[in-house]
C-alpha cells in the first residue's frame, strides 16, 4: 500500500516543480473550460475545481492556492461575458467567485489534511 501512494509526496510544498505543475494543472484546466464553452455550457469553475484538487493532492497547498488564484482573473476575463475583456462584475459575479473561493478552500485543505495523513503513515 505504502508504493501505491508515493508519487503523491514526490513534489515538496514551495519548490519550483510544484509551481510548475501548478501552471501546467491551470493551463490544461483552461484549454479544456474552453471546449467545454464551445458547447454552450456555463460552468465557469467546474475543471479549476479538479486542476486544484489534482495540485493539492501532488503537490500541496500553496501549489493548489497558485491554481485557485491564477483561475479568477482567468475566468473573469475569458469566459464571463463579454469574453476577453475585464468588464466590471455583477453580483452574481461575486457570487461565483465567492463560492469558488470557499469551496476551493476546502478541498485545498482536505487534500492538505490527507497528504499530512500518508506522510504520517508513511514513518
Amino acid at each position: 500500500m505504502r508504493k501505491s501512494t508515493d508519487f503523491l509526496l514526490r513534489l515538496r510544498p514551495w519548490s519550483s516543480e510544484a509551481f510548475v505543475v501548478a501552471l501546467l494543472a491551470t493551463i490544461a484546466a483552461s484549454i479544456v473550460q474552453e471546449a467545454i464553452a464551445t458547447f454552450g455550457v456555463t460552468l465557469y469553475f467546474a475543471t479549476f475545481f479538479v486542476a486544484i484538487i489534482v495540485v493539492s493532492l501532488l503537490a500541496g497547498a500553496p501549489a493548489g492556492t497558485s491554481v485557485a488564484a491564477i483561475a479568477i482573473p482567468i475566468v473573469w476575463w475569458g469566459f464571463l461575458p463579454p469574453q476577453f475583456e475585464f468588464s466590471p462584475l455583477n453580483g452574481d459575479d461575486y457570487h461565483r467567485f465567492a463560492i469558488f473561493l470557499v469551496f476551493g478552500g476546502l478541498a485545498i485543505s482536505a487534500c492538505s489534511l490527507y497528504r499530512e495523513a500518508l506522510a504520517i503513515l508513511r514513518r
